[in-house]
């Protein structure tokens, strides 16, 4: 696989001139920086993952060192990495290393300035067959964090990723299904869906590991005064994301799709999620940083909300319409946990932030799929970072919603064109809106 990416920004900082180290430690590391330095980095764990990448990209544009903290035991991501560096060179930092790693881990808080964590183990499906492996990652890989930030003197802020499974399968809510997709009878549910006062209820090693792991940031918040806040997180999707069956389910059905194979939908393909777009995520983090301290210590549900709804066969035909043929569907069982509805009801964020989605359910899943088009190998389920996409939006700022031109209350980025190395063209997505 080729570990060029189409181009979203005009400017390259070049790559790191440091080669990888083959001991599975520091891949790449310059200063490091001290508790004092404004060239202090962000640190993501997880980052090589697409949100880490798409938010690392974000603050590196903006010439903001990053620090990943990644084990890269994802397939893929290893492209992400390899596609930041080439492109942000010096101001990269990357840790290969796992959050069990609890040495490891506290140094790099330590000489960070604000803390994204992304890292853990993803799919309900994974902690079925290894439930002691899930929590080890994701309640204790947390705690691990979370005792890090806590000695230090100044604690930098925190905003940690959880998910809306820890409101377990949503058994008790009534449905009724109109125009081929499940939806509450309760009118209220229909208009904004669940709020944070849902209850938790976790289902599945999953659920349990990543619902302890949310509760014991919002107690060291309450407790040691780590300014930390969660996010309860619905369907995301976006560029740069690996989807396969057990997680990424709009990435891996237009990776189907685009490789024309059968795709298989657990379940009757009724069930409604709110889909949210990754720069739309990324908009959020920044928010949530910008008013840490007022938000400190708070949950929130954060997804596309109720205008930003979509059943499993609504994006099938949404394929059909991009593609011009339907794709091959075929049905299995369905799974542990799996909610027949959920949507997030993000008013309390709103309100707290004046944040929204800017990007529809519609528009997002054309976006991806362009994008997976452009950009993916002839080996099925591979994407290769290909391509020498580069422009200025305007003459002014690079791209990809990153750093554009602003443009009414909106920055947003136009359709990108450059040669491929073959002599044809390659179109980014006409997207990607950002604060």
């Amino acid at each position: 696989m080729r570990n060029n990416q189409s181009k979203h920004d005009a400017k390259r900082n070049g790559d790191s001139k440091h080669p990888a180290k083959s001991n599975g430690s520091t891949l790449w590391l310059p200063g490091r920086g001290n508790a004092n330095s404004s060239n202090q980095p962000v640190l993501i764990t997880g980052g090589a993952g697409f949100i880490g990448t798409n938010l690392a990209h974000r603050f590196l544009c903006r010439k903001q060192p990053v620090l990943l903290y990644d084990n890269l035991s994802r397939p893929g991501v290893e492209e992400n990495l390899a596609w930041l560096r080439k492109k942000y060179g010096d101001l990269i930092q990357i840790e290969v290393a796992d959050v069990r790693d609890a040495a490891r881990l506290s140094a790099a808080v330590k000489r960070s300035s604000k803390i994204f964590h992304f890292a853990a183990q993803v799919a309900v499906t994974t902690s079925l067959v290894d439930p002691i492996q899930d929590f080890e990652v994701n309640a204790r890989g947390t705690l691990n964090l979370l005792e890090a930030i806590r000695g230090m003197d100044t604690p930098p802020p925190l905003i940690y990723t959880s998910t809306n499974k820890v409101y377990g399968d949503l058994e008790d809510v009534k449905l009724q299904v109109r125009d081929g997709r499940y939806e509450p009878e309760d009118a209220h549910l229909r208009q904004h869906g669940f709020s944070e006062q849902r209850p938790v209820n976790f289902h599945s090693p999953y659920g349990c590991s990543k619902g302890a792991a949310c509760q014991y940031v919002l107690d060291y918040a309450r407790t040691f005064h780590i300014p930390a806040v969660v996010f309860r997180m619905s369907c995301i999707y976006g560029w740069h994301q690996f989807g396969n069956e057990d997680q990424g389910w709009v990435a891996h059905f237009l990776l189907r799709a685009l490789e024309n194979q059968p795709i298989t939908i657990f379940g009757d393909g009724r069930q409604v999620r709110d889909i949210l777009f990754a720069e739309d995520l990324v908009n959020a983090f920044l928010h949530a940083m910008e008013k840490i301290n007022s938000l400190s210590g708070q949950a929130f549900n954060i997804g596309g909300g109720p205008a930003n709804t979509i059943s499993l066969l609504e994006l099938v035909d949404i394929i059909s319409e991009i593609k011009g043929e339907k794709p091959a569907v075929q049905f299995d069982d369905w799974r542990t946990a799996d909610q027949q509805y959920y949507v997030s009801d993000t008013r309390k964020f709103s309100a707290a932030t004046g944040w929204k989605p800017l990007t529809s359910a519609r528009e997002g899943v054309k976006s991806v799929y362009e994008w997976l088009k452009a950009n993916r190998t002839s080996d099925p389920g591979r994407i290769a970072r290909v391509g020498s996409l580069a422009t200025k939006d305007n003459g002014h700022s690079p791209v990809n919603g990153v750093c554009s031109k602003t443009n009414g209350r909106r920055r947003v980025a136009k359709v990108v064109c450059s040669s491929n190395g073959n002599g044809s063209k390659r179109a980014e997505p006409k997207l990607a809106k950002v604060i």
